[in-house]
Parts: C-alpha cells; structure tokens; sequence
C-alpha cells in the first residue's frame, strides 16, 4: 500500500511533488497573490460620485437657514421676511405635490379585471389620499402662520408669549409653542391617553 502511495505522487522526472503544488501552478500563485492584494477581477470598480443624477432640489431646500446679525432684534423685519419666504415656498411645495396626485390619479384609473391589481390600485390610491389629507390640513396652518407673520405675532410662544427661537422655527416654521411649552403639553398628552 505504501508503494501504490508514492507512485501517486511521483511526477515523470520521479521526484516526489506536494499534491497542493502540483495542482497550484505559477499561474494560480499569482492570481492567489493578486486576490490577496486586493488585485484582480475579485475586486468591484465603485461608480465615480457624478455619474449618480442628483434630484433637483425642493424650493424650502433652496432657502438657506437664517443668520442673524450681531445685536439684531428677534423678529426684525428681515426675519420675518426670511420666514415668510420659507413658508411660501413650503406652500407652493405641497401644492406641486396636490397636483402631481391629481394627475397621477386621474392617468393610472382603470379597472383591472384582477381582484388582485384593483385592491393594489385602491390601496395604493389610499394612502396617497390619506397623505393628501395631512398635507391640507398642514396648508391650513402654513395659511395661519402667514397671517402671523403679516400682523407681526410671529415668533412668540401662544401659552407665555416668550421667544420660540430662530432655530426652532427653522426647523418647523408653523410652530406656535416654545420648546418648554410644547415638552408641558406632550406630558399632558401622554397622561391623558394612559
């Protein structure tokens, strides 16, 4: 038996070879080199940075957040002006949104012969009506919060009068609460649904 084991292993000149040698050639070294190396056909190119297409940007994208000036009053009429134009834009947004659904709604409208497809139809056309919904109740308070702005009543918290903050309602411009205010009515929000 030990005689059939090194005939195995023996090439034609009659020197005994490592079977993992034989079998890894000069060629498969260098391609197990490359591979560790992170050379080779392993590795995947990564898509240069401009060849992914940007998305235009929203008009409340294109409003860059209020800076303000050193000693500068809160609510000056710039601000005011800043938040105006915020919120218009915003309003024009949501109403490009209302639009693109109507639309939308009006061109994919058929009846599907598939109970299947029609109940993906409604139910897809669901939730865009619920999220329209949202939207128009949101219109209401940018509509209110405009009005705001116009009689100067802007900016100031509605339960203590105190600043809301520029931050605050950069972040959300319809906000009628300070933080402190809004934390309160939170906490009286959870203990009444508990």
């Amino acid at each position: 038996m030990a005689a059939t084991r090194s005939k195995k292993t023996t090439s034609k000149t009659g020197s005994k070879a490592k079977p993992a040698e034989k079998a890894a050639g000069p060629d498969k070294k260098k391609a197990t080199a490359r591979k560790a190396a992170g050379g080779g056909a392993a590795r995947k190119k990564a898509a240069p940075k401009d060849a992914q297409p940007k998305r235009p940007l929203k008009p409340t994208e294109r409003i860059a957040p209020y800076q303000p000036k050193k000693g500068e009053e809160y609510m000056s009429d710039a601000q005011r002006e800043h938040f105006r134009q915020l919120l218009l834009a915003w309003k024009r947004e949501l109403m490009e949104e209302v639009d693109r659904t109507v639309h939308h709604m009006q061109d994919e409208a058929s009846n599907f012969p598939d109970p299947n497809d029609r109940a993906s139809q409604e139910s897809e056309f669901s939730i865009e009506l619920r999220t329209r919904d949202r939207e128009r109740k949101l219109l209401r308070k940018i509509e209110s919060t405009l009005k705001a702005v116009e009689t100067s009543d802007y900016g100031y918290c509605e339960s203590c009068g105190a600043e809301i903050g520029i931050r605050r309602l950069e972040a959300r411009p319809t906000a009628t609460l300070c933080i402190d205010c809004k934390t309160l009515d939170e906490i009286r929000e959870r203990q009444k649904g508990k």
